[in-house]
């Protein structure tokens, strides 16, 4: 007798077609059958050894995550409810260019470093690995929730090149072509970039290029967050529209927002780019979070020049009066590249989080505000910050634009990405509530999307893109990777205020036909292992 049949639930597949009543049956891990309107037709209905009545919910592929960064948090985190509560069953790791393999030593300590804002320093973790394929074992111990990795090409950069601002060699080049290619072979589904981040910032197109033609030769995709998501936004998108074509490369647009004043109601703009390229045969699609404020570290908003060489030559600088001083005027009158090409307004910039427990006061207050507290400049302040918590500080950025959220969310190449850093005092709420805000919010309440296509955009189509034949739909033979949720009350329960509030409305989610929240509760299940790229 199968393990579980699941009855009477409202199937909402995955597909984007209507929803249909029926009993669903799993075991092994997998879908084995779909009976539907098993009980007006007056069928024999499947028995299984436990039976879960589903009456006013609806069974959904589990969600996927296509831009997380619980990197480390699967590893110390064994609940991580952030995420199983929401109903996702995979993430994708390793954005945004910076991520833990591969590496060497040296590489290592400086990554931990560079990104102690979004992941933590680790003093918690046991850092075995070294190769990607290292890493994805380790996963594969036991995790909460499902992981696909994309290899980091920064630090991919910094383990050949360094943290300079310099072209690299062709030994160097092609060192790092051979360390992305092995990044594959051992299971990786793709690249990633941060490309207003050290080191990945530094490569020009050609070596991006060049990187891209390895990933396409071996089916995956790049996933870059490009140069610009303010001043020059767009043009940032052409390049990477083009840059993947050359190469041909699939490319996934990692949380494609068009952020500040200059692109307030621009996002049928970046749309019109993408129906052109995807009408020339492009293969292109995107994630977004359903909020305005962006996430990142405080460090992150310094200019390039002054992130050269790593994050002790940052602290160094810092340190100095007069480079301290340059660095403000670029940021504060020019406009830096950290910060988009926009002039910093440090009442738009929120403190988050802080890994020195002396300066959490700053947290839940903008530069702006904890500087006039203190009766002197913002840069003052944000220097102080810096330079005390060693570059560790985490921010929200509210530049945001509800016009261009809404508009972008509605694109057929659309998939959700919470883009959820989990560190800090006060994270950003997409990191405990991006999926259910979707469906609550955005679907429920504004009817921005139906709920089939809302649906479809968070399991379907990011399913398609890593290339999961098996998983992203209600299938028979199917991964059981599945959520249950009341389409009535399922809602975020993190707020700006209160961030770290689990959602409502999010009964049951299983993963690999294992029940991860049980009447709405974690349980101790770890059925999340990595899940590889098995194909060229």
């Amino acid at each position: 007798m199968e393990e579980l049949v699941i009855r009477d639930a409202e199937v909402v597949d995955g597909s984007g077609g209507a929803s249909y009543r029926a009993d669903v049956v799993v075991d092994g891990g997998r879908i084995v059958s779909i009976v539907q309107e098993a009980a007006a037709a007056g069928c024999q209905r499947p028995k299984a050894r436990r039976e879960l009545d589903a009456e006013g919910l609806v069974l959904a592929p589990g969600f996927i995550d296509m831009h997380a960064h619980s990197d480390l948090a699967l590893l110390r985190d064994p609940d991580h409810s952030a995420k199983a509560a929401q109903g996702v069953t995979l993430e994708v790791i390793g954005q945004d260019g910076l991520s833990y393999a591969p590496v060497d030593d040296r590489t290592l300590a400086e990554v931990r470093r560079a990104i102690t804002g979004w992941n933590g320093f680790g003093d918690d973790i046991d850092f075995g690995w070294r190769t990607v394929g290292e890493y994805l074992d380790r996963l594969d111990r036991g995790i909460a929730v499902n992981a696909a990795y994309l290899i980091p090409q920064g630090t991919v950069r910094a383990l050949a090149v360094g943290w300079d601002d310099r072209e690299a060699t062709p030994d160097e080049l092609d060192r790092m072509r051979r360390l992305v290619a092995e990044g594959l072979e051992q299971g990786a589904v793709g690249l990633s970039s941060g490309l207003t981040y050290t080191p990945g910032m530094y490569a020009k197109d050609a070596e991006l290029t060049e990187l891209c033609r390895v990933v396409a030769s071996y089916g995956g995709y790049y996933c870059p967050h490009h140069r610009s998501y303010g001043a020059g936004a767009l043009e940032a998108y052409e390049e990477m529209v083009a840059l993947t074509r050359e190469a041909g490369c699939s490319l996934h647009l990692a949380h494609a927002t068009m952020n500040f004043g200059v692109n307030e109601g621009r996002a049928p703009e970046l749309l019109s780019l993408l129906d052109k390229a995807l009408a020339d045969g492009a293969d292109i699609s995107l994630d977004t979070y359903p909020y305005t404020p962006g996430c990142t570290t405080l460090v992150a908003m310094l200019p390039s020049w002054a992130s050269e060489g790593g994050p002790e030559a940052i602290l160094a600088r810092l340190a100095d009066d007069d480079t301290a001083e340059r660095i403000r005027h670029h940021m504060e009158v020019i406009g830096a590249d950290g910060c988009h090409g926009v002039p910093i307004e440090w009442d738009t910039i929120e403190i988050s989080g802080v890994s020195d427990p002396e300066l959490v006061d700053h947290v839940g207050r903008t530069v702006r505000q904890s500087a006039d507290a203190r009766g002197e400049a913002p840069w003052v302040t944000a220097r102080r910050l810096l330079l005390q918590d060693r570059l560790g500080s985490t921010i929200l950025q509210h530049v945001g634009h509800e016009d261009n959220v809404r508009t972008i969310m509605r694109h057929r190449v659309h998939t959700g990405g919470s883009d959820g850093i989990l560190q800090g005092t006060k994270p950003h709420p997409r990191a405990y509530g991006t999926f259910p805000h979707y469906l609550g919010h955005y679907v429920r309440e504004l009817g921005v999307l139906s709920l089939e296509e809302c649906v479809a955009h968070l399991t379907s189509r990011p399913a398609a893109r890593l290339r999961l034949p098996d998983r992203g739909l209600v299938r028979e033979g199917h991964r059981a990777d599945l959520v249950l949720f009341d389409p009535r009350t399922v809602a975020a329960g993190s707020t700006f205020e209160e961030p770290r509030r689990l959602p409502t409305g999010i009964p049951y989610v299983l993963v690999d036909g294992r029940f991860v929240m049980e009447d709405g509760r974690r349980t101790d299940v770890l059925a999340g292992r990595a899940v590889r790229r098995t194909t060229r």
